[in-house]
């Protein structure tokens, strides 16, 4: 009998390549026998999923050599612990990764879809927020290439942060549904699925000689299911994996109760064991929500500890071997309570004591901090804490007592203050456990993600443990994969690069430097510019269909794409082209050269200064793109919902890189890197990994201004008033009163929020400070557009000079320097 396979044409413009053949079978096998569908009735969304399935099934076959080469090798293992993985849709990138890209395009021309409309298809996968998230999933990407043995864990939420959507220019916030359809590249292992305590109290249980020993019981129960997603490496046999905990309850229906007609009684505790892997970061302004946060991060590193102890135990039967064969890295606080969790393991379950365990503890975790400010740093109450993971809480107190008498007495003797300020309690009404604190003194290392950063760490938040460690805190500038953020998102460019320098640089991100020479090449200069204004041309399509604004692509792009924060300065970019309008309103004839603002951030729901300015930028968006007077000199865009997925439209078309926030603050930043990886020129301060962008691509290559660090230490030192600023700069207060007043919103006072934090509430972010100085290196900018030869000049220079922020590098750098983590390469199979 003739199959529906055979009925189907290899090709309609010609013979196929033997891999695209092989390909595209495998996506009409899927198009069948998955999903039941007919190829020639298959709607887009049928092929993209079949398109997934095809290249799971190879990610799946090598995943498998994989994790059987590990084994039989007993090889060291990373085990990478994050809350967050930002990782977009993975379709491009795991064909880009796994060499199907072109058999992949092929396959589909061939059964007469368009490749690109068919990887559009997909949705960002909702597990991540902002930066946090995107560096976890490209560390994955980084770990894989590199043939590192590692395992990523996370959740598995069934809702996203949110979907931002505009109304009347104000955030409102929808469900992110992500995995309404189901997701392709999850594969359920329901077979090492975790059962997770929590609640109760402890006990003291004697044996018969009268030693006793504290027992956790009466505890709720919840039930951690595992779901893989494959992770590739590029051009690599290593597929690593990424293992999110759904949580289920342990007692699905009281079907007594269902039988007596309580149907909602019946489903009651399967309804709150599901609520904790429901959505991501729950809005934690509520008792109820604070508690549910702790519960989530507290499941997922209990699923996590007793997945990574059942590996180890597979290949050995010591523990004193468990830190040579496991390195567990934490991912901000977060995952901090992992520390308490595997001393509970040891000493509760296995009975070690105290100080093999603590031994085992220290060389095995490592911690990674990516704040500055202190007021970010996760704490939580005594009594919530007590509630919820009451062993925990004593093991903590234990872990702070011996601490404090055995470290920190002998080193400052009768330093009362010393041990406050080191102490895992805060004391206070109610005390607060300091997780960070836990992190730092459970881990062997503990590491910045930029040199200033670690500088600063080091200097103010963690000078004393510093001091008590010396040599404990390193380094490690974060990176972006060039993978995704070059390779796969400006294909165009990234072409050019394979025509000049040959096709290795994705993994050899320093090769690039080799585009040096063309930096004054007119030819390669004119095909760098026509691939930025077609790259250009594509986002200005998406800003008329997102927003419904048309934009030139000869203009110049400038993007500020990141979370809103005020640290970060978005209304210190509004108050710029607050100022750019009014001059423009009062001299028509001012020649500035065209620009289009593109923002995209979400604000927390419940920070509502954050959501304020969204409502000025865009409101004031609808008055300029609206302005005959304007001529379209000045348009803004604010596109709704930024992610992953939009961030690959807006990088590759951005010419103009605001990175802008106050000196001291970012711990780094990535996006900095993506964009002048991509050919953007950087404005910005001496801030996070701005430094470090400054150092490869030369000072005139990027605009600088702004207070430095220890000129913002001595500003306030001094005393700043923001007042003053204010009342000296008539230009800046003309944009202050000017979005104050009503012209904007309709409404005198929509925006007095933004009034009373940059004036009342003395500024806390310094924008009024560094307002002048932005200004004028905006002007700056302004000029260099002019001479377009010179800014792709500075462009290639960007790209060329950016090989330091591959995400490669960084892994490297941790492999060596922090895990002790040697490359397991996996050899070719028949």
């Amino acid at each position: 009998m003739q199959t529906i396979e055979s009925q189907t044409p290899a090709s309609e413009t010609g013979e196929l390549s033997p891999d695209a053949e092989r390909f595209r079978a495998q996506i009409v096998g899927h198009l069948i026998r998955t999903l039941g569908q007919n190829p020639d009735t298959a709607t887009s969304h049928d092929v993209w999923e079949a398109t997934c399935l095809a290249a799971r099934s190879y990610l799946l076959q090598h995943s498998c050599q994989t994790r059987r080469h590990h084994r039989e090798n007993n090889v060291k293992r990373l085990y990478y612990l994050s809350l967050e993985y930002l990782m977009g849709r993975l379709l491009e990138n795991n064909l880009v990764n796994s060499g199907l890209i072109e058999p992949a395009r092929e396959a589909l021309a061939a059964m007469g879809h368009d490749f690109d409309r068919i990887f559009s298809e997909g949705t960002d996968m909702g597990l991540g927020n902002g930066g946090l998230g995107r560096l976890a999933a490209c560390f994955l990407d980084s770990l894989a290439t590199l043939d590192l043995p590692a395992v990523g864990y996370g959740i598995n939420y069934e809702f996203g942060l949110f979907r931002q959507e505009f109304e009347g220019g104000r955030q409102i916030e929808q469900p992110d549904v992500w995995r309404r359809f189901g997701n392709p590249w999850q594969t359920c292992r329901q077979q090492y699925s975790v059962t997770v305590k929590l609640f109760g109290h402890v006990e003291w249980v004697y044996d018969d000689l009268g030693q006793g020993r504290p027992v956790w019981t009466d505890a709720q129960t919840v039930v951690g299911v595992p779901w893989d997603i494959a992770i590739a490496g590029y051009h690599s046999n290593t597929v690593n994996a990424l293992r999110l905990w759904e949580s289920r309850s342990s007692q699905d229906l009281d079907l007594e109760k269902f039988n007596e007609g309580g149907y909602i009684e019946a489903v009651r505790d399967k309804a709150i064991s599901e609520t904790i892997s429901k959505v991501l970061y729950p809005n934690d302004a509520t008792e109820a929500g604070r508690e549910l946060r702790l519960v989530q991060q507290y499941f997922f590193v209990a699923c996590s500890m007793s997945d990574i102890v059942r590996r180890h135990r597979k290949n050995n039967d010591t523990w004193d071997s468990f830190p040579e064969k496991c390195a567990i890295q934490l991912n901000d606080t977060h995952p901090a309570v992992a520390v308490a969790e595997l001393m509970r393991i040891l000493i509760d379950d296995e009975l070690l004591p105290w100080g093999q365990a603590w031994s085992i503890c220290q060389r095995t975790f490592s911690y990674t901090n990516h704040t500055l400010m202190p007021e970010a740093l996760e704490k939580w109450s005594v009594p919530l804490f007590e509630k919820v993971l009451p062993r925990h809480l004593q093991i903590i107190f234990e872990i702070n007592r011996r601490f404090l008498e055995h470290e920190v007495e002998p080193r400052w003797p009768g330093d009362e203050g010393k041990k406050r300020s080191l102490s895992l309690i805060e004391e206070g009404s109610p005390k607060q456990i300091r997780m960070a604190h836990l992190a730092v003194i459970g881990s062997h290392a503990t590491n910045g993600v930029a040199a200033l950063h670690t500088e600063l760490l080091k200097r103010h938040l963690f000078a004393d443990f510093n001091e008590l460690y010396p040599g404990r805190f390193q380094n490690k500038t974060n990176g972006v994969t060039p993978r995704r953020w070059l390779k796969a998102c400006n294909p165009g460019l990234s072409g050019l690069i394979d025509r000049s320098i040959g096709g290795d640089w994705p993994r050899d991100l320093d090769r690039l430097r080799e585009l040096e020479r063309f930096a004054d090449d007119d030819g390669w200069r004119g095909e760098f510019l026509d691939i930025k204004r077609r790259n250009k041309a594509a986002l200005a399509a998406t800003i008329r269909e997102c927003c419904g604004v048309t934009v030139s692509p000869d203009a110049l792009f400038d993007v500020q794409i990141k979370r809103l924060h005020e640290y970060k300065r978005q209304h210190l970019n509004l108050l710029h082209i607050l100022t750019l309008y009014r001059r423009l309103i009062r001299d028509p004839e001012l020649d500035i050269a065209p620009r289009v603002f593109v923002f995209g951030a979400k604000a927390a729901p419940g920070y509502t200064l954050a959501k304020e300015i969204i409502h000025a930028i865009n409101a004031v968006a609808a008055k300029i793109n609206a302005d005959p007077r304007v001529d379209d000199r000045l348009k803004i865009a604010f596109l709704p919902n930024y992610g992953v997925s939009v961030a690959e439209t807006i990088i590759p078309a951005a010419d103009l890189s605001e990175q802008i926030s106050t000196a001291g603050k970012e711990a780094s930043g990535t996006g900095n890197m993506k964009l002048a990886l991509n050919g953007a020129l950087t404005i910005g301060t001496l801030d996070g990994a701005n430094v470090e962008i400054l150092e490869e691509v030369g000072s005139e290559n990027i605009f600088i201004f702004g207070l430095t660090v220890d000129e913002v230490e001595r500003l306030w030192a001094a005393g700043y008033s923001s007042t003053d600023y204010y009342w000296r700069d008539e230009e800046l207060r003309g944009a202050i009163d000017w979005l104050c007043s009503d012209h904007f919103s309709g409404r005198k006072g929509a925006f007095d929020g933004i009034r009373r934090s940059l004036l009342d509430d003395g500024d806390p972010f310094l924008v009024l400070a560094d307002y002048a100085a932005y200004v004028a290196e905006q002007q700056k900018v302004d000029t260099a557009w002019r001479d377009r030869e010179n800014w792709a000049r500075m462009a290639i220079l960007n790209t060329a000079r950016c090989g330091k922020f591959s995400s490669d590098r960084t892994i490297r750098e941790y492999a060596e320097r922090i895990w002790n983590l040697p490359a397991v390469p996996i050899p070719d199979t028949d």
